[in-house]
């Protein structure tokens, strides 16, 4: 059990990184690429002003007509993405491993902080399924996939919690942890988790459109 603890926490992390850091950078030479041959006019009409007006639009809760639409879907969706980033990144053991690795340190989330928000991560992730599974308009864009997806996102943190309370067997649970964040972070360039690469070249090329082509807001 040892040695696969050192092979996942050694050689694979840094694999996972490479292939999440060279996957992402292969995506965004693709879809440039993808433009430049068949839709080159769309940078005739991309604009700064109207493209970072409607990133940030986007990002703010309630600003947009569908986020009021639908306040649950926008609460529990900017939850979601705040606990998902902001838990790991400031994790005092994450950040310790960091320290050892490389030096760096900074400002840790108190533990008790971290427990909740990994809670509100995964029963997130419960209510993504629920409205997967029950919703009509969503059930219609719900691929096999997306459910696998959905776990890939869910793993790292229902195994850092078990590993961290020590409920169930903590080696155990600490190499599924780690297996778990290395998936996530392969997973990201090649599947629908690809969104947080592509998500703001989308709502710049909306909000450019809409602006300054059709003279609209897109929200």
């Amino acid at each position: 059990m040892h040695d696969v603890y050192n092979f996942v926490a050694g050689p694979l992390v840094w694999v996972a990184f490479i292939v999440f850091f060279g996957g992402s950078l292969f995506r965004l030479i693709r879809m440039f690429s993808l433009i430049n041959q068949k839709e080159p006019f769309i940078y005739t009409y991309i604009s700064w002003k109207y493209s970072f007006r409607s990133i940030f639009r986007w990002i703010i809760p309630f600003a947009t007509t569908n986020w009021r639409r639908k306040p649950i879907l926008t609460i529990v969706t900017f939850t979601f993405h705040i606990c998902l980033i902001v838990t790991p990144i400031f994790l005092l053991t994450h950040i310790v491993l960091f320290d050892e690795a490389w030096n760096v340190s900074w400002w840790s989330l108190p533990d008790g902080w971290a427990d909740v928000m990994t809670l509100i991560v995964l029963a997130c992730c419960v209510y993504f399924l629920v409205r997967r599974i029950t919703s009509p308009e969503v059930q219609f864009v719900t691929y096999p996939s997306d459910y696998f997806i959905l776990a890939i996102v869910a793993a790292p943190f229902l195994t850092g919690f078990l590993a961290y309370h020590q409920w169930i067997d903590y080696q155990l649970m600490l190499i599924l942890h780690i297996l778990a964040g290395e998936i996530l972070l392969v997973a990201i360039p090649f599947t629908r988790l690809s969104h947080m690469i592509f998500s703001p070249f989308t709502r710049a090329y909306m909000g450019s459109e809409f602006g300054g082509v059709r003279h609209t807001r897109d929200w």
